[in-house]
């Protein structure tokens, strides 16, 4: 084999993106080029090498017996390298990387990071707000927390806590609700990206097909629930949006039905980065304030609930 420094690294990226995902297509899509660019770096690089590593076939890509063995050492070469960056990327270890959606991060996170400090006086979180689920491999992020079906591929993904939807307004609002049909008689503030719909928790009490009377539509979750606590309109919120103005009084639960949405809170870390003590330490905080977080919200559910038969 020839010297490493005449085989370029774009071309070597090329046949191992090739060789792990198994087409032209798919590793022109995660390498962000065209098909074209990387049929001609992998013939660059066998060019390069003075070996043949695929053969050309109707099917596409097949590797050569020395392909597959250079694609296994290639692989676990590219592996190392990532891990390398993602070592010189992060900051010391008393710092945290923590990348969480906008809205978790406002109306959940931010309420309870004093605690948070006095638990743990060692350790500075650094919070990323994105909904954008960053590369864990090679990012300087440590832990992350999303919403979804758990099924993310390249992570490693631990339930949090089902995700469970249900009304909230204002107390002035909910003082003429008396059962679950009185809830259309209200306007509703919408968010116009939600993952579910009003039709969850219709469904659930007996009122499926019904229709809400929609006030005002926003593209943010959190604005939705500014204007649910200023009494605009009745919002169908999840748990860890809510609970903080729950608990303050701001927002109360007129019906104690919570309905599962097939999604939940997902801890997502790096499958073969190894997991920090001060990972460990914040994601058991968490599982422990979010314990304490549904205990209250549970307090606060209304004491009458509705059986199905009797809920219009």
């Amino acid at each position: 084999m020839r010297d490493l420094n005449s085989v370029h690294l774009n071309g070597l990226r090329a046949v191992e993106a090739a060789g792990r995902l198994g087409s032209l297509a798919a590793a022109a899509e995660e390498l962000g080029v065209t098909s074209g660019a990387v049929s001609q770096q992998i013939a660059k690089a066998e060019a390069q090498l003075g070996r043949i590593l695929f053969e050309r076939t109707p099917r596409g890509l097949v590797p050569t017996d020395f392909g597959l063995r250079f694609l296994v050492r290639l692989s676990n070469a590219f592996q190392e390298l990532a891990e390398a960056v993602a070592s010189a990327r992060r900051r010391d270890e008393s710092v945290l990387t923590i990348s969480v959606a906008p809205v978790f991060a406002a109306r959940w996170l931010v309420y309870r990071l004093n605690r948070f400090a006095e638990r743990h006086p060692d350790i500075r979180l650094r919070i990323d707000a994105t909904t954008k689920l960053v590369n864990l491999d090679t990012s300087d992020v440590d832990v992350g927390i999303r919403v979804g079906s758990g099924d993310w591929p390249g992570v490693k993904s631990e339930l949090l806590l089902q995700q469970e939807v249900f009304p909230v307004c204002s107390p002035a609002m909910a003082e003429n609700l008396r059962v679950p049909a009185d809830i259309l008689k209200l306007p509703a503030v919408i968010d116009g990206h939600s993952m579910f719909s009003w039709e969850v928790w219709l469904r659930e009490v007996g009122l499926s097909g019904a229709e809400m009377s929609v006030r005002h539509t926003f593209n943010e979750a959190s604005l939705v629930l500014d204007a649910a606590i200023s009494g605009q309109g009745v919002m169908l919120a999840w748990q860890t949006l809510a609970g903080f103005a729950i608990t303050q009084g701001s927002l109360v639960v007129p019906f104690g039905i919570r309905v599962g949405t097939g999604y939940g809170h997902y801890f997502v870390s790096s499958p073969s980065r190894r997991e920090s003590k001060a990972a460990a330490a914040f994601k058991r905080w968490v599982r422990d304030e979010v314990e304490q977080g549904m205990r209250l919200l549970d307090l606060r559910a209304p004491r009458v609930r509705f059986d199905a038969a009797t809920m219009r």
